[in-house]
């Protein structure tokens, strides 16, 4: 629990429970919590230095988003994914994220043009950093889905980023050349400014699920299986 103490707290949450959560939560995203990995409610609040019951909340809360699971007398487990539930959420992303690419091709502006422009710029140069290239590739798919201007798609499709992000860090680890895929977001963009939502729709669902081939493939070869 190491690495908990040493993440500073989100002092910009409003309770003790976000607080928590938001902590575990980007501890999980970034990797640092891996797959299978136990949790206690009370070495959780020891390391982090809160009380007990915030932790327990936040636990609950990230079970049921569906990156913990919570065995009886077991405390809490990060949640491992088997392939046919990865491609589940691939699929799922799949289709919100076409559905909010074509809403966002109605009512794109330069501003944000201009914003997905700065974020291709940020992955580039994030070089050889595949955690800094991750975090920044997630917030161009949500930058580009928020165009959309509809609250609770974006609520489903950051749920599911949540749930995929920690497998995306350790494919990229294994297998660092798939983060070259710059051209493909230049694409969506370019695809995005023509204002054509159909396509915009099939391009986004396509590039979605060529990143669960990928991810899918290095599940498959870390298990031995062609």
């Amino acid at each position: 629990m190491n690495f908990l103490a040493s993440q500073p707290l989100d002092g910009s949450a409003t309770s003790a429970h976000e607080q928590a959560y938001h902590h575990l939560s980007h501890a999980i995203r970034m990797g640092h919590m891996k797959p299978g990995e136990r949790l206690v409610a009370d070495e959780v609040a020891n390391a982090i230095g809160m009380s007990r019951m915030p932790v327990r909340e936040a636990l609950r809360r990230l079970a049921s988003e569906g990156l913990l699971v919570m065995p009886p007398n077991r405390g809490a487990i990060v949640r491992e994914l088997s392939q046919s539930e990865v491609m589940e959420v691939f699929e799922m992303r799949a289709v919100l994220e076409g559905l909010a690419a074509a809403m966002a091709a109605r009512r794109c502006t330069p501003r944000d043009i201009a914003d997905l422009q700065d974020l291709l710029a940020s992955m580039q140069r994030c070089g050889n950093d595949l955690s800094q290239w991750i975090t920044v590739h997630r917030q161009f798919h949500e930058r580009l889905c928020e165009i959309s201007a509809a609250p609770r798609l974006m609520q489903q499709i950051s749920a599911l980023h949540s749930v995929i992000e920690p497998l995306m860090r350790i494919w990229l680890e294994n297998d660092p050349g798939s983060c070259a895929v710059q051209e493909a977001h230049e694409q969506l963009l370019a695809v995005l400014q023509s204002g054509d939502p159909e396509r915009i729709e099939q391009e986004m669902r396509a590039h979605v699920r060529r990143t669960a081939d990928g991810i899918t493939r290095a599940m498959r070869a870390a298990h031995g299986v062609a």
